[in-house]
């Protein structure tokens, strides 16, 4: 059996969502922590049916599924695998087939809960697939090794699951030093403008409550499925590369993001890093990022957001202890933070339930 005390280690990580297909937040974070372990030296090789990202600094193996039901058929494709040459699995979802240890270490990583998502997402069709995936999270909890929420409120779903190792951020990346201030008062977005991030609805409550007290305030979008005509001082930017996200985090004075539900919620968290306050609506990864509202941001509900938006944007100390207080609590969330929680969980061979 391989020795877990030396390094480097041999990780498989499991992600059916990458960036190179997806813009599903999942994805984004199994690459950064692929990308972050490859960087401290372990052999990570990634295996998904997305196809390899260009910045990836770690291997990729294809798993090519077809045809419908494509998350189904690729957790049955993982069940042909053999995993024993690696120290560690680490899956970011779909491994409940993997109920027989084929590495020393299983670890499972829980973005939040498809039980909880199903209770917003539109069309029975959709609640239906959600849990379904929901009953399969519940028996991927039991088949790893360890498993880990990025949240507490998920706990929810799963009581059993004690360990919480929340998403992390790059903060070399995110930081107030990759763009000055913009000049004129500014709210970011980052998300879909339908569905559960409800960008609709933001740049409705900016044009009736927002613009009316803040004449030259801008409401700036990064969203790939707005309309062609928006509202004036509003302005859809369509889908930034990272350094150009990093930018419009840092520049803008506040960040929002009214989203109905969210696991965890890495925008939040990337804002914050970039000393960006934060107004969110109270879904389980807002109140957990922000502390309920006590730390760097508001939480408000869809009736109070243009009220809450506004006194952040119109008073500059207030503005600027929720900017200190967003940086101190991003601490929390860096990447090489979260990192080293995993690894200790990699090396301990004594699990945990």
């Amino acid at each position: 059996m391989p020795d877990l005390t030396a390094d480097p280690l041999r990780i498989a990580m499991i992600s059916h969502y990458l960036p190179s297909a997806s813009k599903i937040g999942v994805g984004y974070q199994a690459h950064a922590l692929a990308n972050a372990l490859a960087d401290r030296g372990h052999h990570v090789t990634m295996f998904s049916d997305s196809p390899p990202v260009e910045d990836a600094r770690y291997a990729h193996r294809l798993v090519a599924v077809e045809g419908p039901l494509r998350t189904f058929r690729f957790a049955t494709h993982l069940r042909r695998i053999d995993f024993s040459g690696f120290d560690v699995v680490h899956a970011h979802g779909d491994d409940y087939w993997l109920w027989k240890r084929r590495a020393p270490v299983h670890v499972r990583t829980m973005h939040g809960s498809c039980f909880e998502e199903a209770k917003h997402i539109p069309g029975a069709k959709e609640k239906l697939r959600m849990g379904a995936l929901g009953v399969t999270e519940l028996l991927a909890s039991v088949v790893a090794d360890r498993t880990v929420l990025v949240s507490p409120d998920t706990r929810k779903w799963m009581p059993w699951v004690l360990d919480v190792v929340p998403n992390g951020v790059d903060t070399a990346r995110f930081t107030p030093a990759a763009a000055p201030k913009s000049d004129h008062p500014t709210v970011l977005f980052v998300g879909t403008w339908r569905n559960r991030k409800r960008g609709a609805e933001l740049a409705r409550i900016f044009t009736a409550e927002v613009r009316p007290q803040v004449p030259d305030a801008e409401l700036l979008m990064v969203t790939h499925d707005a309309p062609a005509t928006l509202p004036h001082g509003v302005r859809a930017l369509g889908r930034l590369s990272d350094e150009e996200l990093a930018r419009a985090y840092a520049s803008a004075w506040v960040f929002c993001l009214p989203s109905d539900y969210e696991g965890f919620g890495i925008p939040y968290a990337e804002a914050m890093a970039s000393g960006t306050p934060v107004v969110a609506t109270p879904n389980i990864g807002a109140r957990y990022v922000l502390q309920s509202g006590q730390t760097g941001g508001v939480l408000a509900e869809l009736d109070g957001l243009g009220a809450a938006l506004v006194k952040v944007l119109t008073s500059s100390p207030y503005r600027e202890s929720l900017r200190r207080k967003a940086i101190e609590r991003s601490e929390d969330f860096s990447l090489d933070r979260v990192i080293d929680r995993y690894e200790a969980y990699y090396r301990n061979r004594v699990l945990h339930r």
